[in-house]
């Protein structure tokens, strides 16, 4: 893999628009980290991002002493490790959180893809697909949030940052719906962290990653 060349800064492949690359870049910045940030084109993936992670997947980050951690919630885990001011991490030990966790990255983020791409998954409409969303995750989101004004309690946390950028891209999918649906709780939370500094801060556009050109950092100077 092709080295950092901001001297001994991690270097993360991300893509801007990708819910697992988003909450990977809002656990570094919450953790105060700066990263040389190199944003892919997927149909076009570098091949040192490959040749560090054969999976092709992002968000892949390249430590430098060579460790690749190429799973997002590693890469949230290995940043708040480093510098963790709210202690999100031991929020982690609540089984609720654990199972929010698993049921947005598992069989939601499964009804999640169907529901964008039906054509994909004839055996249901868009609409049915959706209604499976909602049982499966946005439901339980509504009670949680009923309660209280974030996943993690009175206070925002890691299972917020976790599971918001897939419900950004649930809720995208028919915006008039969703404006209208009967989830007001969970569209007063998604609201909070569009408009949030820490979702704000790492959605900058970067140019595509090339070898040999000038490094960008991320968060930008400007942001940071």
């Amino acid at each position: 893999m092709e080295p950092s060349t901001l001297g001994a800064l991690p270097v993360l492949y991300s893509f801007r628009r990708c819910p697992y690359a988003i909450r990977a870049r809002m656990a570094l910045l919450q953790a105060g980290l700066v990263v040389e940030l190199r944003e892919v084109v997927l149909r076009d993936k570098p091949q040192a991002m490959l040749d560090a992670s054969p999976k092709g997947t992002v968000p892949v980050l390249q430590l430098p002493g060579g460790q690749v951690i190429d799973e997002s919630l590693g890469i949230m885990r290995w940043a708040l490790a480093q510098n963790d001011p709210q202690e999100w991490l031991g929020q982690l030990e609540d089984p609720m959180q654990q199972q929010l966790l698993s049921v947005n990255d598992g069989p939601f983020k499964q009804a999640l893809d169907a529901y964008k791409y039906p054509e994909r998954h004839p055996q249901l409409l868009a609409e049915g697909h959706r209604t499976q969303g909602e049982m499966l995750l946005i439901s339980v989101l509504e009670q949680r949030l009923d309660q209280h004004a974030f996943l993690a309690g009175v206070s925002p946390g890691f299972v917020d940052v976790a599971i918001f950028p897939f419900v950004r891209q649930w809720a995208a999918v028919d915006a008039g719906w969703f404006e209208s649906c009967q989830w007001p709780a969970v569209r007063q939370w998604l609201q909070h962290w569009l408009r949030s500094p820490a979702f704000l801060g790492v959605m900058p556009k970067y140019p595509a990653w090339k070898p040999g050109q000038s490094p960008e950092r991320f968060p930008a100077p400007t942001i940071a």
